[in-house]
Parts: C-alpha cells; sequence; structure tokens
C-alpha cells in the first residue's frame, strides 16, 4: 500500500455562495466542476456557469461516522473500513456528477436517475454491513441506519449553515443533519494561478476556496475579551480559583516536517483518511497504521521525554502560486490542498486547570478530537476556533482568517474538552467521552475535570491583500475540498501518552497552584 507521508523541509514563501468539484481522473488527468455564484461576478445571473447544466454542484451525504454513537469496540475497525468505503462511493459519484454535464443539460432528472439512485444503493449495501459488523459484535445499530443512505444534490447556490451537525448527545436517530465527508481528488498539478489568485470562482488557488470574505482586517474587529468559545465549546478551562497552576511542555514546532494525511483517531487502518496534511509534534509514530504500544514505544519531539503524546493539527499554506510535495498526491494537491506549507512560528502546549475543582489524572491512549473538519455543512455543534493576531489577542474571530497589520503574526488557538467519562480512552463517534466545561467551569453529567490542553500556535504569514472582491496571495488550513478551506473547520487532536509519573506531576503542579514545565 502506498503511503502518504511527506517528510521535509519547505521554504517559507462565511457564508458560501459558490462549491466546486474537481476530480481526479485516472492516469492523474482533472475534470473540473467550477459553479461561480459570486457576487463579484463580472456577468452577473445571466453567466452561462449558471444554466440549468450546472444546477447541481455537489452531492451532500450523511456523516454516519458520527451518528454511530453506540459501537462495540470490537467492531470500530470493521466499521471505519466500511465508513471509508462510503467516502469512496461519494468520490465516484462526484466524478460522475462533473463527467455528465451535457447529459444533465438535456435530462432535468439525470441526476437523480443515473447518479443519486445508484449512490444510494452502494450506501444501503454498505451501510447494512456496518449494521451486520455492529450487530454481530453484540451491539445494536441505530434503527434508522438506513435512512443515511439518500444523499442530496446541492445546488449552485449553497444554503446557510445547518444547525444539524454533530452533537454529542445524538443518539442516532436524526437522517438530515449529517453530511458528506469525502473529498472529490483535487489535484492542481501545475503550479496553479500566478499570486495564487483565483482560478476557478471559489477563490484559493484550487479553485475551492478560500474567497475574500473568508478574511477580516483585525482591526477591524471590535475587542471582545478574546476566546468566546462557539456554541459553548472551547472556552478555557481555568481562572483564579479551583486548580490555578499550568504545565506546558516543549515540543517543537515540527522542524522535521513530520507530516501525513492519515488519521489513526477517526480512521484507523486507513492511508489518507484525514484527506488533509497534519503536522505532528511530539510522538514521531503517528500513522493510520499505528498501535496504541507502537505510540508507547515511539520517539518523541518533547524536550521531556516522559511526554510521547501525539499532538496534530491541519497545516496552514500559503496560496502564493507555488506548491509543495504533496503537489500531485492524496492529502495535497489530489484533495484540493495546495500551496506552500508554512511551519509555525511558536507551537505553545500548555495543560492548565479547572476554575470550580481540582483535577485527576488522564489515562494513557485518551485521544481527543476539538473542533469538527466539517463544521462548514455539518453546522456548529461540535465547532470549536479562535483566530487572532499577536498583539490583538483580545479580538478574536471565529470563522474569518484574520488580516494582521505588519509586524504581528497570525494565531490560532485550540481549548481542548477537560471533562471526562471517567471510564473510556474513546468513544464510537470519538465525541462522547469527553465533554467541554460549563460556563461556570464545571463539568456536567458526572464527567471528572482533566487537565486542560491548550494549544497557540503563530505563524509568521505575509498579510493578504483584497482587491475589487478577490484575495491575493491568500493563506488557508488544509481541508475537505468541500468545506473549501474555511476557518471554522479548524480542529486539533491529541493522544496522551504521558508516563504515569509525568502526568502525576503535572496534576500536582495543576492542583496546587504551580507553573511547572
Amino acid at each position: 500500500m502506498g503511503r502518504n507521508t511527506r517528510k521535509r523541509r519547505t521554504p517559507l514563501a462565511t457564508k458560501a455562495i459558490a462549491a466546486s468539484a474537481a476530480l481526479a481522473l485516472g492516469g492523474g488527468g482533472l475534470i473540473w466542476a467550477n459553479f461561480y455564484a459570486s457576487a463579484h461576478e463580472e456577468n452577473g445571473p445571466d453567466n452561462r456557469t449558471r444554466s440549468g447544466a450546472a444546477q447541481i454542484a455537489t452531492i451532500n451525504c450523511p456523516d454516519v461516522g458520527q451518528k454511530l454513537t453506540k459501537v462495540p469496540r470490537s467492531a470500530r475497525r470493521g466499521v471505519a473500513t466500511e465508513l471509508a468505503r462510503l467516502d469512496q462511493q461519494v468520490t465516484a459519484a462526484y466524478k460522475r456528477l462533473a463527467d455528465t454535464r451535457q447529459a444533465q443539460a438535456g435530462d432535468a432528472d439525470y441526476v437523480s436517475n443515473a447518479i443519486l439512485g445508484p449512490l444510494q444503493s452502494k450506501r444501503a449495501a454498505t451501510l447494512d454491513r456496518i449494521r451486520i459488523t455492529i450487530n454481530r459484535a453484540g451491539g445494536q445499530a441505530p434503527r434508522s441506519l438506513g435512512g443515511f443512505a439518500r444523499c442530496e444534490g446541492v445546488p449552485v447556490e449553497q444554503p446557510e449553515l445547518n444547525d444539524g451537525g454533530q452533537d454529542q448527545n445524538d443518539d442516532g436517530q436524526d437522517q438530515n443533519d449529517g453530511q458528506d465527508q469525502n473529498n472529490d481528488g483535487q489535484d492542481q498539478g501545475d503550479g496553479g494561478q500566478d499570486n495564487g489568485q483565483d482560478q476557478g470562482g471559489n477563490g484559493g488557488q484550487a479553485g475551492n476556496g478560500p474567497v475574500a470574505d473568508d478574511f477580516v482586517n483585525i482591526e477591524d474587529v471590535q475587542p471582545n475579551g478574546g476566546p468566546q468559545g462557539v456554541n459553548g465549546n472551547g472556552l478555557p478551562a481555568n481562572g483564579d480559583t479551583g486548580s490555578t497552576g499550568s504545565f506546558t511542555t516543549e515540543c517543537g514546532t515540527n522542524e522535521n516536517e513530520n507530516r501525513n494525511s492519515d488519521n489513526v483517531i477517526v480512521a484507523p487502518g486507513v492511508s489518507n483518511g484525514a484527506q488533509h496534511q497534519h503536522d505532528y509534534v511530539g510522538n514521531q509514530a503517528n500513522n493510520a497504521f499505528a498501535s496504541d504500544e507502537d505510540l508507547a514505544n515511539g520517539e518523541t519531539t518533547c524536550q521531556n521525554q516522559g511526554d510521547k503524546s501525539s499532538y496534530f493539527w491541519p497545516v496552514i499554506r500559503l496560496q502564493n502560486g507555488q506548491n509543495d510535495i504533496d503537489a500531485g498526491q492524496p492529502g495535497g494537491g489530489q484533495d484540493g490542498n495546495v500551496g506552500q506549507i508554512v511551519e509555525p512560528a511558536q507551537a505553545e502546549l500548555k495543560f492548565v486547570g479547572n476554575k470550580t475543582s481540582d483535577v485527576v489524572a488522564m489515562p494513557q491512549a485518551l485521544r481527543i478530537i476539538t473542533g469538527d473538519a466539517k463544521s462548514f455543512v455539518n453546522g456548529l455543534n461540535n465547532a470549536n476556533t479562535n483566530w487572532s493576531c499577536t498583539g490583538f489577542e483580545d479580538r478574536v474571530v471565529t470563522d474569518k482568517y484574520p488580516i494582521c497589520p505588519e509586524g504581528s503574526s497570525v494565531v490560532r488557538t485550540s481549548f481542548f474538552q477537560s471533562c471526562w467519562d471517567g471510564q473510556n480512552i474513546d468513544s464510537a463517534n470519538h465525541r462522547t467521552h469527553v465533554d467541554f466545561v460549563e460556563a461556570d467551569g464545571s463539568c456536567s453529567n458526572g464527567f471528572q475535570a482533566i487537565p486542560q490542553l491548550q494549544v497557540r500556535l503563530v505563524y509568521d504569514i505575509p498579510a493578504p491583500q483584497i482587491e475589487n472582491g478577490q484575495v491575493q496571495n491568500a493563506y488557508a488550513i488544509d481541508s475537505f475540498p468541500d468545506q473549501l478551506h474555511k476557518p471554522i473547520t479548524d480542529h486539533n487532536d491529541f493522544i496522551n501518552f504521558f508516563d504515569e509519573d509525568l502526568m502525576n506531576e503535572m496534576v500536582d503542579c495543576i492542583n496546587s497552584g504551580q507553573d511547572c514545565q
């Protein structure tokens, strides 16, 4: 099996009104399906791309993985394999959608009959295998599982973000709020447009974002006191009361460029399961096929060798017309992630306490995902983003990339869930075993307070320019192509592999009010 790991030094060089799909053909060719509905379009509403042949821009399918909240542990690997198969099926449907525009123009029912219908049949068979896998392991698949087979065509002008999303307490019954978790194989193998200019109407070097509306001048943002959370997610857990100490671990900025497009938490055993590149600091053994034993025995970039935890997040790229080493690879250009990867100038990893109580030790191999890589379409239930600039960190935005003034750097901060159910190191949907603190800092539902990981990443990035409604020299996080590189889709991942002695030292420092490292 080919691997998509990339490890090399590279130079530094919300509301969508458009959608695009770029689909890889056999032999490395491309089919682009761009549908421009921007208010900045010169030709206005009469533009040809708004014709009947281009009314369906992409395909939207329920996010099955987030609906499966109760899957026996022995069945999870098999279920993950079938979820990856669902991704492949939707990718194939995207390709057919792009390949058959002429047929669609002559038949109003073509998409429904020739694309969505067959896709539904394939998904129904895969969902049935998921049901069998869960039930054979002693679990009970949701009764509504078969209803997740149906997908919908998304019109050119996308609706507002829905509020369905990925509720941590979802019982798997709602069929209408899950969304497509697939990519459409976008590759920009020729190096892109000069200066990263808009290729296909949706902005960005690959024509799938970002757009000018995704940016805001930080000086135009009113001071708001710093991180406010999204829908109550991602608030700092610490304060002047309770456990007031901290523990900082120094693990570098990924100077050795350890990256891949896997996600061992969500898609174990699936190469390119994330379909976007991650920076890894700390544990160096993290890939789709790493076991807990592999991680426990892996090397670490952390100064304190007792911390073999894995810290990983989507890379940021400069869309300046250049490309990186992965331009034609999965997770890179094939998945619409183009431009030059930027290494953080700073990566601060700090664990803090809880303003209402002491904290308890985290169990080894505890997995936490914060934020939602698909929140642009899934809604905000699991979104957790904070964007700002150095010198302006009392001004935070969640759904915009900040444009920082000269001498100021982009700041990207994540406040992790810090309430634990006291039993599980993971859960079926990778959400329900942990939770965010309440507004007063307490943990609900009998959960216990654990140290809160706060990740602060700083990037020295040239400021984008907005001219005539177009963004030049944009930057953006890697994302699924259908997420259009929206800033609201930022997310961060952590797997705890502190040794027991160092974890106990962390807890003692935090609970006694000391600042340790």
